[in-house]
């Protein structure tokens, strides 16, 4: 089995990289949702190999692609995916607009657990959409719990005709349980809901939780969702642009296809399908390897905060390599404690109230680079905050 050095220090600046050219050099950036680390070998091996051929034309759509998909769903998470289940997509985002356009209509709500990914919160209204906020709710050890009742009265409402469900779950980093999922597919289900599943960061769940794609639940759920996967944040390929809905039912992958038809977002590229094929198909011990390492470094980084800087909570951390941190016992506004990590600590976060409601407070730290980064990082945070 191969190895990979998730120690190696790569210099990114200066390589039209968002996470690395948005701040000032002196600033560390802990920030975007891509890892600091190489790919895996082979997709970058396949990569040179494709682009050495040197013509580049419009690619054929062959079902390599889809098989690929099928090959992780079932290898990572048991759930046995149909070929013609699969569609690709440009990335995720792209993805869960289509379905707004094919499942719901101007003036609709979509509810979507707050505090959410950030992006949520652009798409829906400039699409003519309203947002519903279904609060998690903060538990004392820092994990959070789902408002059932809070959810319910919103998925009843008349105008309410999608849930949108980011699993696991960004910022918060809560691994949905199975019965959590099925309380939801239930809900939804007598309230005529449909379900848009993001699944990005399924691969990075830690010890005593799992995964369970929304879309294997049951028959039931299966035929009313679509679930979005795309291996960007575990194998650090995000710019490629490139992801897949799976879609169960046929009435709705028909339906899902049309805003994909009006756009002509159905051309695939050439360097877009290639690395999630190879990640997929010849890279799973980099997953494994990944995890492992996330998993170091996350518990370092709650030894060094309970330990050395007690004023921010950790919370207790399910999934993803976005860790929220509790930083209100700083008693900072929001622009504040943003304003205060990037200059005086030198540290790039996503500051939390971007996230909606239950984010003030809050920064989401990215833990996804060599170790070396990620104490630099705390030495900075600790420095910074022990001059308040």
């Amino acid at each position: 089995m191969m190895r990979h050095n998730f120690d190696e220090l790569v210099d990114r600046r200066g390589t039209e990289c968002k996470k690395w050219d948005t701040y000032a050099e002196d600033v560390l950036p802990m920030w975007i949702a891509d890892t600091d680390f190489k790919c895996p070998q082979p997709v970058i091996d396949a990569m040179v190999k494709r682009a050495q051929h040197g013509i580049y034309g419009y690619p054929v759509n062959v079902k390599t692609f889809e098989q690929a998909i099928i090959n992780w769903q079932k290898k990572r998470f048991g759930w046995d995916v149909d070929i013609n289940w699969v569609e690709y997509t440009p990335a995720v985002i792209p993805a869960i607009v289509y379905a707004m356009q094919a499942f719901t209509h101007p003036g609709d709500n979509i509810v979507v657990q707050m505090p959410a990914y950030h992006p949520f919160h652009a798409i829906i209204p400039n699409n003519g959409r309203h947002i519903l906020g279904n609060n998690l709710i903060l538990k004392e050890d820092g994990s959070y719990e789902i408002d059932f009742e809070n959810l319910e009265e919103l998925l009843s409402q008349q105008r309410t005709t999608m849930f949108l469900l980011c699993s696991p779950h960004n910022p918060t980093g809560k691994c949905f349980t199975r019965e959590e999922l099925t309380r939801i597919s239930d809900l939804c289900l007598q309230h005529n809901v449909f379900v848009v599943s993001d699944e990005i960061h399924s691969d990075i769940v830690y010890n005593g939780n799992k995964h369970i794609p929304f879309g294997s639940l049951s028959q039931a759920a299966a035929d009313n969702c679509v679930v979005c996967v795309n291996p960007s944040k575990t194998f650090n390929i995000a710019g490629v642009r490139t992801g897949a809905a799976i879609i169960p039912n046929r009435h709705n992958h028909d339906l899902f296809y049309k805003p994909l038809e009006n756009l002509k977002a159905y051309g695939r590229t050439v360097f877009g399908t290639l690395p999630i094929e190879t990640a997929y198909n010849e890279c799973e011990y980099y997953a494994d390897q990944l995890l492992e390492y996330l998993e170091g470094n996350l518990a370092y980084l709650k030894k060094f905060i309970s330990e050395r800087i007690p004023q921010i909570k950790v919370g207790n951390p399910q999934a993803t390599y976005l860790i929220w941190l509790n930083c209100q016992e700083l008693n900072m506004a929001p622009k504040d404690l943003q304003k205060f990590f990037l200059e005086q600590a030198k540290v790039a976060m996503n500051e939390g109230s971007t996230f909606g409601p239950g984010g003030t407070g809050f920064m989401r730290m990215n833990i996804a680079c060599p170790r070396v980064r990620l104490v630099e990082a705390l030495n900075r945070m600790e420095a910074a905050i022990n001059k308040l």
